[in-house]
């Protein structure tokens, strides 16, 4: 047990350190091209602090263990949108971006009730995403991530050339740069994996049921990076790319982690799962609602502590096994 404790804090540690030079990199291309910030978290910073969720997702699948796929993907998501998110508030008011507002959450709960409708069997067979599911969510999360590349494009070739002519380009390494974005996700990766597999044998040593160590734990574990990264990003007024890596990470969560998972293997859903699906929903719904409460595209402290109730309410919920 305490030989666990240690790998758990040394996984921490990795994060922390990952976080911070994945923050950096993403943060120094962003500036020197002048690439938003919501850009680069939807992308670049979302599918590296979501390795941890794809390994995992890989792993299982090749294991048998679809209880532990499902329930990250759903518990990751619920930690991103109502822990995370909820600390990011409380610890200095999130402004939202209008493109997050307008497109980002809705997407990220357009892709939670696809979910659900594939469960109930709406689209196919109930209670089962099978193969020919799985191709269709990695579909849609390439058309999904595809879209904010494109959309900013235009401004990006734009600025650039600007820049270009005027010869402003800021005193940035771009090789530096994707250094810090490789060994932050690197680092990342391991310290995820860490956080993850020791914790996993506390709970198995506790006899916790899979399900709830899909929900919790490992959710929880492989969501490490979007925290500590989401973190940093607040922690140095980059709150653009905090967000942009939430809403980006709950997409491909559920695209592509599923997606990804259904192809190898046939994914079998529970009720216990579609009443965890059916929380998300409204967690996003929320959230999305937030933005029009009070003072629009702000989410203050207060509304980060309701988030945070949800998450308590979610965590004892979920207890009573």
């Amino acid at each position: 047990m305490f030989f666990n404790i240690i790998m758990i804090v040394l996984g921490f540690v990795l994060l922390v350190v990952g976080a911070d030079f994945l923050v950096k990199g993403a943060s120094n291309i962003a500036k020197k091209f002048h690439i938003p910030e919501m850009l680069i978290g939807l992308t670049i910073v979302a599918l590296g602090t979501s390795a941890p969720e794809l390994i995992i997702t890989i792993s299982s699948a090749t294991s048998g263990a679809n209880d532990l796929i499902i329930g990250n993907a759903i518990g990751s998501n619920l930690c991103n949108l109502l822990l995370i998110l909820g600390l990011m508030c409380v610890i200095r008011p999130v402004e939202i971006d209008k493109e997050a507002v307008k497109v980002h959450i809705p997407m990220a709960f357009i892709s939670a009730v696809i979910i659900l409708c594939l469960s109930l069997g709406i689209f196919s067979t109930p209670n089962v995403i099978d193969r020919r599911d799985g191709i269709i969510l990695t579909i849609m999360f390439v058309l999904y991530f595809s879209y904010p590349i494109f959309a900013e494009i235009k401004d990006i070739k734009k600025a650039y050339k600007e820049n270009l002519k005027s010869g402003k380009f800021k005193d940035i390494k771009i090789s530096l740069s994707i250094l810090f974005i490789v060994l932050g996700i690197v680092l990342l990766k391991y310290g995820g994996d860490f956080v993850v597999d020791y914790a996993t044998n506390i709970a198995m040593e506790l006899n916790v049921p899979e399900s709830v160590i899909g929900l919790t734990i490992i959710a929880i574990g492989t969501a490490m990076p979007e925290l500590v990264t989401s973190i940093v990003a607040v922690i140095k007024k980059d709150t653009d790319l905090a967000v942009g890596n939430l809403v980006g990470s709950c997409v491909l969560n559920l695209f592509l982690i599923l997606g990804v998972g259904a192809i190898i293997t046939p994914l079998n859903f529970s009720q216990e799962f579609n009443n965890n699906l059916i929380y998300l929903i409204i967690s996003t719904f929320v959230i999305w609602c937030f933005n029009f409460v009070g003072k629009k595209h702000i989410l203050t402290r207060g509304k980060g502590v309701i988030l945070l109730l949800m998450f308590g309410f979610y965590i004892v919920k979920l207890f009573h096994f």
